[in-house]
């Protein structure tokens, strides 16, 4: 991988533009990030709950892993394709997961290479339930806020697919997010049997205080970085 990680002030060297892939059920939709150089990995990210591909959070993301030569699709996930405002509803999240599966297919036509996979909450928790399922869909997870349990709600703990999830998995949480206490991450990441990194944000809510108009440059080079090294291959 490129050792290079980016900051807010390096030059993006790669273009967005709408995508789409109608070649199975349930369509792709997304933005993709193509670098002018690209390497031969790929990554897919999706969006939380409440959000949609166009997330500031993931939007810097994919901007920055493209300026380090990854092909990157912002995914925009069955639900929201179906409805522009709310929530997913409970029987969304499996056609959310073949979505997904669907994105990574289409997403490995442009990159070969290595895959990665992830999101941000909601998107992140499809993401980990997709590789439970099928370990071989991705090289690792990049998973942003993982919803651990509902805010107030600690004994609804969202990890019975997780002894089942073999792929390395990279965790970026706040030490204030409502969904999960960094002390009750750390506990269920022990229940993962793959590697696994716990990257904390000192002070950050479940949105990483990643507000449009407030971005963060020094974050998301933060994030890159610890992906590189997390995931780098041994010399």
């Amino acid at each position: 991988m490129n050792a290079r990680a980016a900051s807010a002030g390096d030059s993006i060297m790669s273009h967005s533009s709408p995508f789409s892939d109608d070649s199975a059920q349930p369509t792709v939709r997304g933005f993709l990030h193509r670098p002018e150089n690209p390497n031969t990995n790929g990554l897919v990210l999706a969006h939380s709950a409440g959000s949609n591909a166009q997330s500031p959070v993931l939007l810097a993301l994919a901007e920055a892993f493209a300026s380090v030569a990854f092909t990157v699709l912002r995914c925009e996930l069955p639900y929201r394709q179906l409805r522009h405002y709310g929530p997913p509803g409970p029987g969304d999240a499996a056609r959310d997961r073949a979505g997904l599966k669907n994105a990574v297919a289409a997403v490995r036509k442009l990159a070969p290479g290595k895959m990665f996979v992830g999101g941000h909450s909601y998107g992140g928790r499809q993401s980990t339930m997709v590789c439970a399922e099928e370990p071989d869909i991705a090289t690792g997870l990049l998973l942003l806020s993982y919803p651990l349990h509902p805010p107030r709600k600690p004994e609804q703990l969202r990890t019975q697919h997780l002894p089942k999830l073999r792929n390395a998995s990279l965790f970026v949480h706040g030490t204030r997010d409502p969904f999960g206490s960094v002390e009750e991450m750390e506990k269920a990441l022990q229940l993962i049997p793959a590697k696994t990194r716990l990257l904390t944000i000192e002070g950050a809510g479940h949105d990483l205080n990643f507000k449009k108009g407030a971005i963060g440059g020094d974050f998301i080079a933060t994030v890159v970085r610890a992906f590189q090294e997390f995931f780098e291959e041994p010399r």
